[in-house]
């Protein structure tokens, strides 16, 4: 068993580098106002439940049935309404989500209860902040999600298998849930109604996808402003299509800084003079496809650090205002607003478990990685093809037909682009009435995480795969980088991966240059 290197409080927002954390074993910690927040929750949950006009008071999921079903009564033992909340949400299909998502979707499921509006008890936070130092992963089926009223059918099985039901991965092997909690040293969760439906009422799946792709599209995007720097030097083209008045002119800001970091990156390089007039656009328009890629991705980031920060469940419980109540206090509701307000606070139904957020922007995000797909596999087209590439060999290969060099390669990244583009058909518009109508609109957010999670991860390929023949194309012939900046990114290259002669498998040999400029592409 993995121990716990690293530390996350849940006192503030979370981070794209804290998601990536949870996927091994980390510490999270629950401050005492964290603490706090919770109990006052929960005790207001009880005060509104069983105080003065609690029996003529409706708490959705405490004592209804769910969903369609709200307007029935729900089972009247608390530990029972707990099963009667998880046991028809088992319906999944498909393989296993990555258990990085899961463990990154569950920390922001802590964050969120930890926020104390959603009136579940102490322990929950507890446990769930224990789970964490360990490898336990649940095994959480992929298909089953609209991402309408949350995540229900993935997140049900998570905390089915927080209770010791269904399975589980401990030190990625996959076992019983109640087996995998014992071995992790960590009892199964006891919950009741409202404990459980506040666990799946959320978006965190989707939330989690998103971010989690969002920061692999963002590193593929600085490694392809740094490769595209590289091609420039290798090749000896002319940099003025970076000039700064021109691209000023052009009026977009993503643009005037993409080519502010590619000047930069390309400070103290000399063109070689033998090349056209025009470079091809996979270079001459370069800064503006990357640009107009960096102002859709800080569209995304402000919808994932909001959907980050915010607190999705329903219902939600806010104290009355007051100097007590702090940041989560809620205000006074008149008649008709779907609210029930007392003194001592206020219970509220509505759609905080909507995605639609985090589809359109996830969807976005796809339209994004596709096109640096698109430019990726055509700048390795140009490196590959004598006619266009300064007259290196046709596929970089060292003795054409007796050896093929990138050929493998490049079939590769066309199959990896038709790929993405076939996976960004926009999902968040793509809305299917379920649920007896209650759901009559639906945001599909969770396949649009998942998808825009799927194609970043070809899409760093891709760029593996460009790295690769950059590497090649200067142990063939290309003239050495003039910048000392290119030269660096070359020579971590070089280090990292032979050349290709003779031919040999590279499917290795791309994860390692993607993995390499993962690394170097850090901010």
């Amino acid at each position: 068993m993995l121990t716990p290197t690293d530390t996350v409080p849940l006192s503030g927002p979370l981070d794209a580098a804290a998601l990536r954390r949870a996927a091994l074993p980390l510490t999270v910690t629950v401050d005492e106002e964290s603490r706090a927040r919770v109990a006052r929750g929960r005790r207001l949950f009880h005060a509104l439940r069983h105080g003065p006009g609690g029996a003529d008071r409706r708490i959705y999921g405490a004592d209804t049935g769910f969903g369609a079903l709200v307007g029935y009564a729900g089972r009247t033992d608390d530990a029972d309404q707990c099963d009667n909340t998880l046991a028809h949400l088992g319906a999944g299909q498909g393989p296993d989500l990555a258990p990085e998502i899961v463990r990154a979707a569950l920390l922001l499921r802590t964050r969120s209860l930890a926020q104390g509006l959603s009136g579940v008890s102490a322990e929950v936070v507890d446990r769930l902040a224990a789970m964490f130092a360990t490898t336990f992963a649940p095994a959480v089926p992929r298909y089953g999600s609209v991402g309408a009223s949350g995540d229900l059918i993935p997140l049900a099985y998570a905390t089915q298998a927080l209770r010791g039901r269904g399975h589980a991965y401990l030190d990625g092997d996959r076992r019983p849930a109640g087996e995998a909690l014992a071995a992790a040293g960590l009892r199964p969760l006891a919950l009741d109604g409202r404990d459980a439906l506040a666990l799946v009422n959320g978006t965190s799946v989707t939330t989690a996808a998103t971010a989690l792709a969002l920061d692999a599209v963002r590193a593929a995007h600085r490694s392809l402003i740094a490769l595209s720097c590289l091609l420039t030097d290798l090749l000896g083209c002319d940099t003025g299509f970076l000039d700064a008045d021109l691209l000023r002119v052009y009026g977009h800001p993503g643009a005037v800084d993409v080519g502010d970091r590619m000047r930069r990156t390309l400070a103290g390089g000399t063109p070689s003079g033998t090349r056209p007039l025009q470079e091809p656009y996979s270079i001459r328009c370069a800064p503006q496809l990357l640009g107009a890629a960096e102002d859709a991705l800080r569209h995304v980031d402000g919808v994932v650090a909001a959907d980050l920060a915010g607190v999705s469940d329903n219902p939600l419980f806010f104290p009355a205002p007051g100097p007590a109540s702090g940041p989560a206090s809620g205000t006074a509701s008149g008649p008709g607003t779907g609210t029930d307000d007392l003194g001592e606070g206020k219970v509220v139904h509505g759609g905080n478990f909507f995605g639609q957020p985090a589809a359109f922007a996830a969807d976005l995000l796809a339209s994004v990685t596709a096109q640096l797909g698109n430019l990726a596999e055509r700048q390795l087209d140009l490196l590959v093809d004598p006619a266009r590439n300064g007259g290196l060999p046709p596929m970089l290969a060292t003795e054409p037909g007796v050896q093929h060099g990138l050929q493998g390669v490049q079939l590769a990244t066309t199959a990896f682009v038709a790929e993405i583009r076939r996976a960004a058909t926009p999902a968040g518009m793509q809305s299917l009435p379920t649920n007896l109508h209650n759901q009559d609109v639906v945001p599909f957010g969770t396949q649009a995480a998942l998808r825009a999670h799927d194609t970043a991860e070809l899409l760093g390929l891709l760029c593996g795969s460009l790295a690769l023949g950059l590497r090649q194309a200067a142990h063939v012939g290309a003239r050495r980088p003039t910048a000392p900046r290119c030269a660096e990114l070359l020579a971590a290259l070089t280090e990292a991966i032979p050349p290709v002669d003779p031919d040999r498998p590279l499917d290795s040999d791309v994860r390692a240059a993607a993995r390499l400029l993962v690394r170097y592409a850090r901010p």
